[in-house]
């Protein structure tokens, strides 16, 4: 099962918010033997965004949606949902139960409107502020602030899917390389992704400034058994030429 993410507004477009929601994302996917697919970027246009939504609908991924569920004009998210899925959208009686419990006699028809989804949603629970998000055919649409979102996706990640919890035997392994540049092992990468089709190499460079050390992150990823065989190769071959290197955490 992939899981993607879709992250959504305008302000994280222009630049005037820098996107957190993408690394963190990864983390608590990682730290449950999960990874990520995929990314989108959206801004807060409809059209655009239902076509986005319908896109994403159709892989049948796992998806979170970061941002665009409030009640303001600028938010498209849950019109767009219910656009790209052809149904209406209203007050959903559990949020509606929600958002009466956390404003009491302070409800106005605004906040009640945070409590309409598309029909046919379920919520997830919002231990921030009782606001809950919706989701919808895999589809989890938390908001854009990382005091609710962050909480509500592990809610998600170990009511819904802890059966995927390190079910994989998936792990990336890598070293630090020193004094050397990618051009030097190219003839190793070609060897080891010959003889390790199942797996996958990557090599991640650095630029080295003034007075800096030059290196670069050589390393695998698969399953635990292959990934073990094509490090130690690398590992030999890398001393071997004599380059120094060390385990990267």
């Amino acid at each position: 099962m992939a899981f993607g993410a879709l992250i959504i507004g305008d302000e994280i477009l222009s630049g005037r918010r820098s996107d957190k929601h993408l690394a963190k994302l990864i983390e608590l996917l990682g730290a449950r033997g999960l990874k990520l697919a995929w990314a989108r970027y959206a801004g807060d246009d409809r059209a655009h965004l239902t076509e986005t939504l319908q896109q994403s609908f159709a892989t049948g991924d796992v998806v979170f949606s970061f941002g665009g569920i409030g009640a303001t004009p600028d938010d498209h998210t849950r019109q767009s949902a219910a656009a790209a899925l052809g149904v209406e959208i209203a007050l959903h009686p559990e949020a509606e139960a929600e958002i009466r419990a956390r404003f009491g006699a302070e409800v106005t028809p605004e906040r009640l409107q945070m409590g309409t989804f598309p029909v046919g949603s379920t919520i997830i629970p919002n231990p921030y502020n009782r606001i809950p998000g919706f989701a919808i055919r895999e589809h989890w649409f938390v908001p854009g602030f990382p005091q609710m979102a962050w909480p509500m996706v592990e809610w998600v990640l170990d009511t819904h899917y802890a059966h995927l919890h390190h079910a994989e035997d998936y792990v990336e392994q890598s070293i630090t390389v020193w004094d050397a540049y990618e051009g030097q092992l190219i003839d190793l990468m070609r060897e080891i992704t010959v003889d390790f089709p199942d797996a996958t190499l990557f090599s991640l460079p650095t630029l080295a400034g003034a007075g800096e050390r030059r290196s670069l992150e050589l390393g695998m990823k698969g399953t635990a058994a292959r990934v073990a065989e094509a490090m130690a190769r690398i590992k030999a071959d890398i001393s071997r030429r004599g380059h120094p290197w060390e385990e990267r955490a």
